[in-house]
C-alpha cells in the first residue's frame, strides 16, 4: 500500500508548471444575447491577442500578479475595457456583454486564494450536476464520486462520509437545514432528493473539519444556494423516468423574483430490472418555489416552500437468485403473497430576512417549519425453496431447482405511523471589523414534536418448524430434537412514542487574514454550544444536556512559484441525538442518550497547476477521528437501527485525493481516490469494523465530445467501492459475524446530441426560442454488474446451515432524455 501511495504522489507532483501566467476565457454576447464573432481581445500595449470564434468563445493568456488592461473591440459594437489583476495560474471566466451604444469600463481584482479554497470546500458546477447520468440523478449522484464519500445503493440519495453514517450529514438550502423522512427502510422508497437541480446556483461540500457556523453533526456539510432570477426563463426535462418543469421570472421594477420547479418521477423502469418480479410502480412528486423581494438597498426578504409526496405500492410476485459455485450451483426460489403500501407526505416552509445596515454589517433572520406524515404498512408472505440447480446445458430443466435442500416461509407485518413537526427560529450576524478580520455569530431555537407508533413482527417457519427469536438464546435442534422453548415471533417490535425535544444552539467565530513575511495565511477560530432536553410520555424526563464544540482552521499560502495552499483544521465535534438516535432496538425512546463526540483533525494540500496549457487542481487530505460516547447501530438497506446506549468508542482515519481539470478542453472532469479504516469497541470487547468501514474507493466523472461531431457529448460517472460490512443478519452479535458484502462497481454513461447551447449555435428557425436543446441516451449500470445491498438469510434445517443470499440491485437499464431551456 505504501508503494501505491508513493507512485501516486510522484506521478501527480512531478508535473512542471508555468508560474507567471493566468488565463481569461469566456463567451461574448451582444445586447440580444447572441454570440459575437470576430471580437478582438487583447492586452493593452501588447501586439498579441486573440479573436472570438463563431460561438463567441475566446481564451487569452495574460501576465499574473500585475494589473493588465484587457480590451474587447468589434467593428459594429462599442469597446469594452476591463482592468484585471490575477494570481499565478488563475483561470478567470469573463463573459462581457457588448452593445452598440455605450462603452463599458471596469476593474476586477481576483484573489487566487478564494474563500472556498481557504475553507477547504469543494464547489460543484450546477451544469455538471444536471448533465451527469445516474439512476438517481441530482447533487447526491455527483457527491458520491468525490473522495471520502461512500454509497452502495444507486436507488438512494443517502451517502456516508469518512466512516460516518447517513444521519451524520448536514444539508442546507439557502442556509436552511433540510431533513430526511424518518420511516424510510429501502432506497427505493426515497424518491426525489429535496434539492431541485434546475433551481440551483451554487453547491459547496465539506467532508470534514468544517467551521463553527455549521450545525452539530459529525461528518459533512452540503451547502446549497438557489438562484435569484434576473430575467424570464424556463426549462423542461423529460425522460422514461419522469420529468421536471422550472419557470423563473422577475418583475419590471426588479424588486420581485420567483423560481418554481415541479418534478415527477416514476422508478418502475429501474426497480422492474431487479430479480424480484413485482406489480410495482413507485411514484414521487414535489413542488418547490423560491420567492424574493428586494424591499430596499438594506432589506431583502425571501420565502422557500416545498410540498412532496412519495407513494410506494409494492406487490412482489416471484424471485429466483442463483449463487454458489460452478460445481455446486444453488438457487433460492421465492413465491410471494401480500403487498406493501408506504406513503410520505412532507410540507416545508421557510422565511428569511436579510438586513444589510451598512457595507460591513449584516443580520439574517430565518424561521422554518417542517411537517411530515409517514406510513409504512405491509403484510408479505414469502414461501421459499432452497435447492440445487440443474447445470446440465442439454437438460430440459436446465436452470431449474431440481432438488430441495430446504423449504419454508416467512411472514412480515408492519403498521408503522409517524407524524413529526420541527420548527426553527434563528438569527445570524456578520460584522467586518477591518480589512483583515470579521466576526460571525448565530443563535437558534428548535422545537421537535414527534408522534410515532411502531408495530412490526416477523415469523419464520422452516420445513414446518417455527424458528424462535434468536435473542431468547434457546437451543433449537429441529427436526432432530423437539423444541421446548416458548413460541415467539422471530422479531417483534411494539412501541408508541410521543416525544418532544427543545434545543438551543449558537456559535461565535472569528476570521482573520494576515501575512508571515511575504506569505499569506488565514485563521478561523470559533465555538458552538448546544443545549437540549428530551421528554417522552410514559418515560422519565431526560436530563438537560449541554455541549461545547471549539473548532479552528488555519490555511497557509506560501509565496512560491507553484500555486499551493496548506490547511490544518479540526476541533471537537458533537452530535446531539435526533429522534432516530433516541429509539433503541425495541423502538422505545431513551431520553438520556448522550451526544456522540469526535476529535477531528484534517491536514490538506491544495495544488493548482497547468498541464497541456489547461488548468488542473490536485487536492489531497489526511484525516483522523477519535469518537467517544458512540451510539452503535446496524444498517438495514438505508434504515439505521440504533442501540441508544452510548456503549462504545471508535476511530476513523484515512486519505483522500482528487485530481480535477480540463482533461478535454472546455470540460471539467475528475478522478478521486479514498482510503478509509474505521472500527469501534463495544463494552470493552475489542475493536471490530463499523458498518461503514468501506476501505477503498475510486471515482471518476468524465466529460468528452467527438471532434468530428462536436454536437455529440459524452458523460461518464464511474464508482468502485470495496465491500461494506453488512453481510450478517441484523439481529446477530457483530462480534460473531464480520462478513462483508461484495465490492460495489457502477458505471453510468450518457450520450447527448446538443442541437443548441451557449457554445453551439443553430440557424434552424424552430430552435430560435431556445437557449439549449438536446436529446440524449443514458445507460445505467453499463457493464451490468451485480451489486448487492444486503443478504437474505435462509436456513437449511437438515444441515443446520444458514445461507446468505445476495439481494441484488438494478441491472443494465436504458433511458431517453430530452432537455429544453429558454
Amino acid at each position: 500500500m505504501k508503494n501505491i501511495f508513493f507512485v501516486f504522489f510522484v506521478a501527480l507532483f512531478s508535473l512542471t508548471v508555468s508560474a507567471q501566467k493566468a488565463r481569461v476565457k469566456g463567451v461574448i454576447l451582444d445586447e440580444f444575447n447572441n454570440p459575437v464573432e470576430n471580437v478582438s481581445v487583447k492586452v493593452e500595449d501588447k501586439d498579441q491577442g486573440t479573436v472570438t470564434n463563431e460561438n463567441g468563445f475566446y481564451i487569452l493568456e495574460v501576465e499574473a500578479n500585475k494589473k493588465v488592461t484587457v480590451t474587447f473591440s468589434h467593428v459594429s459594437l462599442k469597446k469594452y475595457v476591463l482592468v484585471l489583476t490575477l494570481k499565478s495560474n488563475e483561470d478567470f471566466e469573463l463573459n462581457p456583454r457588448m452593445n452598440s451604444k455605450v462603452e463599458e469600463f471596469g476593474e476586477v481584482f481576483v484573489v487566487g486564494s478564494s474563500k472556498k479554497r481557504i475553507e477547504g470546500v469543494t464547489t460543484i458546477d450546477p451544469v455538471v450536476i444536471r448533465k451527469i447520468p445516474g439512476a438517481n440523478p441530482g447533487i447526491e449522484n455527483i457527491i458520491k464520486t468525490l473522495p471520502g464519500v461512500y454509497s452502495n445503493n444507486e436507488l438512494s440519495t443517502s451517502y456516508a462520509v469518512r466512516g460516518g453514517n447517513y444521519d451524520e450529514n448536514l444539508v442546507y438550502v439557502n442556509e436552511i437545514e433540510v431533513y430526511r423522512p424518518f420511516l424510510i427502510r429501502s432506497g427505493q422508497q426515497e424518491g426525489l432528493s429535496f434539492t431541485n437541480t434546475d433551481m440551483v446556483q451554487n453547491v459547496d461540500f465539506s467532508a470534514g473539519g468544517f467551521q463553527s457556523k455549521y450545525g452539530d453533526k459529525l461528518s459533512s456539510v452540503l451547502d446549497i444556494t438557489y438562484r435569484n432570477p434576473k430575467r424570464f426563463g424556463a426549462s423542461l426535462e423529460a425522460s422514461l423516468l419522469g420529468g421536471s418543469l422550472t419557470v423563473e421570472g422577475v418583475s419590471k421594477n426588479q424588486k420581485w423574483s420567483n423560481i418554481t420547479g415541479i418534478r415527477y418521477r416514476d422508478n418502475s423502469l429501474l426497480v422492474n430490472s431487479q430479480e424480484t418480479q413485482t406489480n410495482f410502480r413507485p411514484t414521487f412528486f414535489d413542488v418547490q418555489s423560491l420567492l424574493n423581494f428586494n424591499a430596499s438597498t438594506k432589506w431583502n426578504f425571501s420565502f422557500l416552500g416545498n410540498i412532496s409526496q412519495n407513494r410506494y405500492n409494492y406487490q412482489p410476485l416471484t424471485r429466483q437468485t442463483n449463487f454458489g459455485t460452478i460445481d455446486e450451483p444453488i438457487a433460492l426460489l421465492v413465491f410471494y403473497e401480500g403487498q406493501e403500501k408506504d406513503k410520505y407526505l412532507t410540507f416545508f416552509g421557510a422565511g428569511k430576512a436579510v438586513y444589510q445596515y451598512n457595507e460591513k454589517n449584516k443580520l439574517k433572520f430565518i424561521a422554518s417549519a417542517y411537517h411530515t406524515q409517514e406510513q409504512e404498512y405491509y403484510d408479505i408472505l414469502a414461501e421459499y425453496r432452497l435447492g440445487e440447480v440443474d447445470s446440465n446445458i442439454g437438460s430440459e430443466t436446465f436452470g431449474d431447482v431440481v432438488f430441495s435442500r430446504g423449504i419454508g416461509s416467512q411472514l412480515n407485518h408492519a403498521r408503522n405511523d409517524l407524524d413529526a413537526l420541527i420548527v426553527n427560529a434563528e438569527v445570524k450576524g456578520f460584522h467586518e471589523l477591518n480589512e483583515k478580520s470579521q466576526i460571525e455569530w448565530g443563535a437558534k431555537f428548535t422545537l421537535e414534536d414527534i408522534r410515532d407508533r411502531l408495530v412490526e413482527w416477523e415469523v419464520i417457519d422452516s420445513a414446518g418448524f417455527s424458528l424462535p427469536n434468536p435473542i431468547l438464546d434457546y437451543v433449537n435442534n429441529q427436526p432432530y430434537n423437539p423444541y421446548i422453548g416458548p413460541l415467539a415471533p422471530y422479531q417483534n417490535i411494539r412501541a408508541t412514542n410521543y416525544t418532544r425535544i427543545n434545543r438551543l444552539s449558537g456559535y461565535l467565530q472569528w476570521n482573520y487574514r494576515g501575512k508571515i513575511g511575504s506569505h499569506d495565511y488565514w485563521l478561523n477560530t470559533g465555538i458552538r454550544a448546544h443545549e437540549w432536553q428530551v421528554t417522552a410520555d410514559g418515560r422519565p424526563d431526560g436530563d438537560v444536556q449541554i455541549t461545547f464544540s471549539p473548532r479552528a482552521q488555519f490555511a497557509f499560502k506560501p509565496n512560491w512559484n507553484k500555486d499551493m495552499m496548506f490547511r490544518l483544521s479540526g476541533g471537537l465535534y458533537h452530535q446531539p441525538p435526533f429522534y432516530r438516535e433516541l429509539r433503541d432496538y425495541d423502538g422505545v425512546v431513551q431520553t438520556n442518550v448522550k451526544a456522540q463526540q469526535s476529535i477531528h483533525v484534517v491536514l490538506s494540500n491544495d495544488y493548482s497547476f497547468k498541464m497541456w496549457s489547461r488548468p488542473f487542481k490536485l487536492v489531497s487530505e489526511a484525516y483522523y477521528k477519535n469518537i467517544t460516547d458512540v451510539n452503535t447501530y446496524t444498517i438495514d438497506n438505508v434504515r439505521i437501527r440504533y442501540r441508544a446506549n452510548n456503549n462504545a468508542e471508535a476511530y476513523a482515519y484515512g486519505f483522500d485525493a482528487r485530481l480535477n481539470g480540463e482533461f478535454v478542453p472546455g470540460t471539467e472532469s475528475w478522478f478521486s481516490f479514498g482510503y478509509l479504516k474505521t472500527e469501534e469497541n463495544q463494552d470493552g470487547r475489542g475493536f471490530i469494523a463499523r458498518p461503514t468501514d468501506q476501505r477503498l474507493k475510486f471515482g471518476m466523472l468524465f466529460q468528452d465530445y467527438m471532434p468530428n461531431i462536436p454536437n455529440l457529448k459524452l458523460y461518464l460517472n464511474l464508482v468502485y467501492n470495496t465491500g461494506l460490512p453488512g453481510g450478517s443478519p441484523s439481529y446477530a452479535d457483530p462480534y460473531a459475524y464480520q462478513l462483508r458484502l461484495n465490492d460495489y462497481r457502477r458505471a453510468d454513461v450518457g450520450f447527448s446530441y446538443v442541437f443548441k447551447d451557449a457554445g453551439i449555435q443553430s440557424r434552424k428557425m424552430w430552435l430560435k426560442p431556445f437557449n439549449e436543446f438536446s436529446l440524449g441516451l443514458e445507460i445505467f449500470n453499463l457493464f451490468n454488474n451485480q451489486n448487492s445491498i444486503t443478504n437474505t438469510w435462509v436456513r437449511d434445517v437438515y444441515t443446520k446451515s444458514q445461507y446468505g443470499i445476495p439481494n441484488y440491485m438494478t441491472t443494465r437499464v436504458f433511458n431517453i432524455k430530452l432537455v429544453a431551456r429558454l
